[in-house]
């Protein structure tokens, strides 16, 4: 994850609103079940999820049409939340025998979703615990040096070269920040794998772009620091714009990569990188709003 990993307790109770019966149930084999069940006990199943549309239908309800608001069906529920309704019918009296059937049908529905979406949900968070696993073994490895996603400098040890090129009396420095823009937007529509791709293709980039002298820092989820010590004039321009346009060329079916870049410079012994960076945030912000106000940009965002 890009942000940190929750419990696999709040994992669960969260995520179960994303899925629907047929990713918690095999819909064929459960409509063969209920055909056999519908032939031995006569009941007819209507199964529907939890907006009141079909899953499975066996036997005639005669037009019938579930009202999961009003006269919601037997509720099958994971995780303290409904995710489908189970409606019955019979022709003439509904016995005991027949009653106590569709009880225990909807508790093996439920106990069939319950199993399903545990062990879905369970093999995500291993996966993403090893993934953090093999995060956190990067960074010992590289003496927690760099950004274990991206293989930039991590915010702290940036700030340390930082410090160190204060102490040298060098200047000019450029001083840049760079934002990805809608982040989030990918991280909402795709989640956290593609999200997580489209900030290593960013950093990528303004590694590819950089010359060897300068400071690349991941300082944020989706915000990198660069310096250009000694920099010459428009050299930070320039290389803002490469990082750009190499993001707007680059070509993918689900990201489009966009960064908001701003950059000042330090031009005396006495000044701070660090407390330059706010002053490169403010001139990266107005570059963002012309950027995300650009004929085409939300186009190309949302893959029209």
């Amino acid at each position: 994850m890009a942000f940190g990993l929750v419990s696999l307790e709040k994992r669960m109770k969260d995520n179960i609103k994303n899925y629907s019966p047929d990713q918690l149930l095999d819909i064929g084999m459960l409509k063969e079940y209920l055909e056999t069940a519908c032939q031995l006990s006569g009941i007819c199943f209507l199964l529907v999820d939890r907006h009141g549309e079909d899953v499975v239908r066996v036997g005639e309800f005669d037009g019938f049409r579930p009202d999961v608001a009003e006269a919601p069906g037997d509720k099958i529920r994971v995780s303290g939340r409904t995710v489908a309704y189970l409606y019955t019918c019979v022709s003439g009296q509904e016995t005991d025998i027949q009653k106590q059937f569709v009880k225990d049908m909807a508790r093996q529905l439920t106990a069939m979703a319950e199993s399903t979406y545990a062990n879905m949900e369970t093999a995500i968070y291993v996966d993403e615990l090893e993934k953090r696993l093999e995060k956190e073994q990067y960074q010992v490895k590289h003496g927690e040096k760099k950004d274990a996603l991206t293989g930039a400098l991590n915010s702290t040890y940036f700030e340390s070269r930082a410090n160190v090129i204060d102490r040298s009396d060098v200047v000019p420095v450029a001083v840049i920040c760079a934002n990805i823009n809608d982040w989030k937007y990918v991280n909402d529509k795709y989640g956290d794998e593609e999200s997580d791709r489209l900030i290593k293709v960013v950093a990528e980039i303004l590694k590819k772009e950089a010359k060897n002298e300068y400071v690349i820092g991941r300082c944020g989820g989706d915000f990198f620091h660069v310096l250009i010590p000694m920099v010459e004039d428009g050299e930070a321009e320039d290389y803002c714009k490469r990082v750009q346009d190499a993001c707007n060329a680059f070509e993918d079916e689900k990201i489009a990569p966009s960064v908001a870049c701003g950059y000042v410079f330090k031009t005396n012994v006495e000044q701070s990188v660090m407390n330059l960076v706010s002053d490169a945030e403010y001139e990266m912000f107005n570059n963002k709003f012309e950027i995300k106000n650009a004929p085409g940009y939300r186009e190309r965002l949302e893959k029209k």
